[in-house]
């Protein structure tokens, strides 16, 4: 089983940058998208639908903002969309699919980059995702969590570090709650089957970032450590550039 997942930062622009070709050559089973800033009917959905998948959308609100996608080769069992908080399902931040025993969790975590107040709403977001998470292992305990996180988690995962250490993304209480929840049971699948530096899935547009490399790594298939020993791969394809960010992809044993 084969998963993608690529915060778009726009599903229009990253359909005329190519999208609908690097989805044909991927050939996921199933592809997670954050940041589609659109609602079904601003784009052509049945470019997807003619690739074999069948999509489900959760758009924000607010247009042109925010927003996640499901779009899935697989029939799963059951979907929904969102954490029943008023404040998060408005911004169409979570959607969820089960396969057989096999929950995935697909998510947009907010960026606090904009101030202190959507900092608190990124904090009350890591309080209540994990809350939902641990609700759901209960009923579901295999669950694969993927998405962007907008957290760099370990040194590893940012160029120079100690530049960083104040800026959201990087911050040692966003990277506490990422210490937390490893250690209450998942697993970095890339970091399963890579440890080198300078492995990146997002780089801002100015200066020349993507061209130096000065990157970040904060899109993410996190497993429970129960599908440990089911991981059959998992990379980052930062050659593909359909937007800010890159894809990172899991393939999994069923």
């Amino acid at each position: 089983m084969k998963l993608v997942s690529l915060n778009l930062n726009g599903i229009r622009s990253a359909l005329g940058k190519g999208l609908t070709q690097w989805l044909k050559e991927e050939n996921a089973d199933v592809v997670c998208f954050q940041e589609i800033k659109a609602l079904p009917e601003q784009f052509d959905v049945s470019v997807f639908e003619d690739l074999g998948y069948a999509c489900h959308w959760y758009p924000a609100v607010k247009k042109g903002y925010s927003g996640t996608a499901l779009l899935t080769r697989i029939t799963p069992d059951f979907v929904s969309k969102g954490m029943g908080i008023d404040l998060f399902d408005a911004e169409g931040r979570l959607i969820r699919a089960d396969y057989g025993d096999l929950t995935l969790v697909g998510a947009y975590f907010p960026s606090g980059s904009s101030g202190e107040t959507r900092q608190a709403v990124k904090m009350e977001f890591l309080k209540e995702i994990d809350l939902y998470l641990n609700r759901l292992k209960i009923d579901r305990p295999q669950l694969i969590l993927t998405g962007d996180f907008n957290i760099c988690h370990k040194p590893i995962d940012i160029n120079f570090p100690n530049k960083h250490l104040k800026v959201s993304g990087f911050l040692p209480e966003e990277r506490e709650w990422f210490d937390n929840f490893v250690a209450s049971g998942w697993t970095d699948t890339f970091r399963e089957f890579c440890s080198e530096p300078e492995k990146y899935t997002w780089w801002s547009y100015r200066s020349g970032a993507k061209a130096k490399n000065l990157g970040w790594r904060i899109d993410y298939f996190m497993v429970t450590n129960n599908l440990k020993s089911k991981l059959a791969a998992a990379a980052i394809r930062d050659t593909i550039i359909l937007s800010d960010h890159c894809p990172v992809v899991v393939e999994i044993e069923r």
